[in-house]
């Protein structure tokens, strides 16, 4: 059982990385958009993009991470739920999936041409996953 432990945390690991990057260039991917969306052949190779990014790796990145987080805690003796981090840690991924939702519901909105958002703001909510990060490591590392 341990060396199984072992290789789905590798794969726990390789997952979240995957997902980071996505969560980290999507929004810089919608920065492009809103400044540069009026542009015909940039608004179809952004949406290209945005699409491909959010079905091929994000979203199969962020099933795999569930999938591999959720046999991780549930085996024996690894997390001791009464205490604080376990639940930090379950906040933050929580939040952070909600945010990958955000996302897709935003790369919606610009296939509608209904999104409201400057680039600007799209780069103060490229900070987010960040924030949820920090957040996330420091619950498992820190163990407080």
């Amino acid at each position: 059982m341990i060396s199984l432990y072992l290789w789905i945390k590798a794969l726990h690991i390789m997952a979240v990385i995957a997902w980071m990057a996505g969560l980290f260039y999507l929004p810089r991917l919608f920065v492009y958009h809103a400044e540069n969306g009026e542009d015909p052949s940039v608004y179809r190779l952004l949406n290209t993009m945005e699409g491909k990014l959010l079905t091929v790796i994000m979203t199969p990145a962020m099933v795999v991470t569930w999938a591999a987080g959720l046999f991780l805690v549930m085996t024996p003796g690894v997390v001791d739920w009464s205490l604080f981090w376990p639940w930090s840690k379950l906040v933050g991924v929580v939040a952070m999936t909600a945010f990958h939702f955000w996302l897709a519901s935003q790369r919606q909105a610009f296939l509608r041409g209904a999104t409201s958002l400057t680039g600007r703001q799209y780069r103060m909510i490229n900070e987010v996953p960040t924030l949820l990060m920090i957040v996330i490591v420091l619950s498992v590392v820190l163990k407080f």
